[in-house]
């Protein structure tokens, strides 16, 4: 029987996966609270009032938007017509951008500072769609002023920040949902489905690629992290979703063949085209080629073989109208050339499942956790690349040194560090760097309230 993509994500969060995330978050106890403190880099602002009347449901998740951009404005879009949920401030750094939303949403409240959101004491959960340099701060700052935090990938581009960042939530006792709306596709989701069912018997092989229509500036390729930790992850997150488990080590290589000028580029921001293999568990291997330009539209499929079938999706088109003519026969038009128009919905689908957590209180369906694997992931692919040869996830988690869960850096194989200070090693192991979340601790404390009622 079918089920919508929400009723299938919060189905597929019950299913057991070997969390590669568990291990970067703290091996020390902290005694007291984060000593994180919120202080705003920008001149104090006054926050604007639209004059307006609003009919607020009984008892809603307020919220807020951070970011007016075209990510902020779907979401805020989706935020509008979530059930128990009402956003009632947004902001931006060009205050007219604020207006405008607020102005086409029916939000009460915009301002240009995004710590205004962040500090309101009427905002129960925040939106962070800002640029990604941001985003471990906002997180941090969120945490510190108790609010719940839905955040775009990613959650920072240093492995220590980002692990410092959720450690920061799971310490203040607040929800993090990361951004990965790729697994909030139907398409992609259907696949899930199948492997889950065993509709394809057990699988053997995934494979999964994107191309996009067309290159990038330079200007937007230079700094960028390179082609792994700016396009590749998303794929390399799906073949961890799909797979439904831990990866091992991955092979990667780049290459340029479309824009010649970013060849001046250091490490894999020189490379337009790029290729992974990700081992798995029992023997479950996953291959991923992403490329910046392909002359026929927005490429992103998936393919799974099993033992007993094959599934895969095809590409997401305007219509479904089909040409036949004697020269030619297939869709009338190219697919879709825009990543918001090709992944529109799961933008959406992914808003409200996140609404859906506040307003019941349960459990996030794409956590801090799966945002730091996507980052291990697209790193361990970096590091191949550059050193060409096998390189175990394992080997980049154990860079990662926490004196207390919020105070982390990237010292691996440092000896000036006692051996019970030396960073985690297995990949297996990051509950040791990472505290347990908010719904985990729910989890747990219910066990123990279980095992008193049943033990006495």
């Amino acid at each position: 029987q079918p089920i919508s993509p929400c009723q299938y994500t919060r189905h597929y969060h019950n299913f057991k996966m070997v969390r590669l995330g568990s291990a970067l978050i703290a091996i020390f106890a902290v005694g007291s609270a984060s000593a994180f403190a919120p202080a705003s880099q920008h001149a104090v602002r006054s926050t604007h009032v639209l004059q307006m009347t609003t009919t607020e449901a009984k008892d809603p998740v307020k919220v807020g938007v951070i970011g007016c951009g075209r990510i902020g404005i779907v979401h805020l879009g989706a935020i509008n017509k979530a059930p128990g949920v009402v956003p009632i401030i947004v902001s931006n750094p060009t205050v007219s951008k604020a207006e405008d939303a607020a102005k086409k949403f029916g939000v009460a409240k915009f301002t240009s500072d995004a710590m205004d959101v962040i500090t309101d004491p009427d905002v129960d959960a925040v939106w962070i769609c800002s640029p990604s340099q941001f985003h471990a701060d906002q997180i941090k700052a969120c945490a510190a002023n108790g609010k719940h935090v839905f955040c775009e990938k990613p959650i920072a581009t240093d492995l220590a920040e980002t692990v410092e960042a959720i450690n920061a939530c799971n310490e203040a006792g607040v929800k993090l949902m990361i951004g990965l709306q790729r697994r909030f596709d139907p398409n992609f989701l259907r696949v899930r489905r199948a492997i889950e069912e065993k509709e394809v018997g057990d699988t053997i092989i995934i494979k999964t690629c994107s191309r996009d229509p067309s290159p990038p500036p330079y200007e937007y390729v230079k700094g960028g992290g390179g082609i792994f930790n700016d396009m590749a992850v998303h794929d390399l997150d799906m073949t961890r979703f799909l797979a439904g488990d831990d990866p091992i080590e991955i092979l990667a290589v780049g290459s340029c063949h479309i824009d010649k000028s970013i060849e001046d580029l250091p490490g894999s921001e020189a490379f337009d085209t790029a290729s992974c293999i990700v081992r798995y568990p029992n023997g479950v291997s996953a291959m991923v080629d992403v490329c910046r330009q392909s002359s026929y539209g927005y490429d992103q499929r998936a393919e799974v073989l099993g033992t007993s079938g094959m599934i895969a999706t095809d590409n997401v088109y305007p219509n479904t109208a089909k040409i036949y003519k004697n020269n030619y026969t297939g869709n009338a038009d190219m697919p879709f050339d825009f990543f918001l128009s090709r992944y529109f919905e799961a933008y959406v689908t992914e808003t409200e499942a996140f609404c859906e957590s506040l307003v019941n209180d349960s459990a996030v369906p794409c956590t801090g956790i799966d945002g730091l694997v996507a980052l291990v992931m697209s790193l361990a692919a970096d590091k191949s690349a550059a050193e060409g040869r096998w390189v175990k996830f394992s080997e980049i988690i154990g860079e990662v040194y926490c004196s207390s869960p919020t105070e982390c850096s990237l010292i691996a194989n440092d000896d000036m560090f006692p051996e019970g200070f030396k960073p985690v090693g297995d990949i297996n192991n990051l509950d040791k760097i990472v505290l347990p979340d908010v719904d985990q601790k729910k989890e747990e404390s219910f066990g123990d309230k279980l095992k008193s009622m049943i033990w006495g």
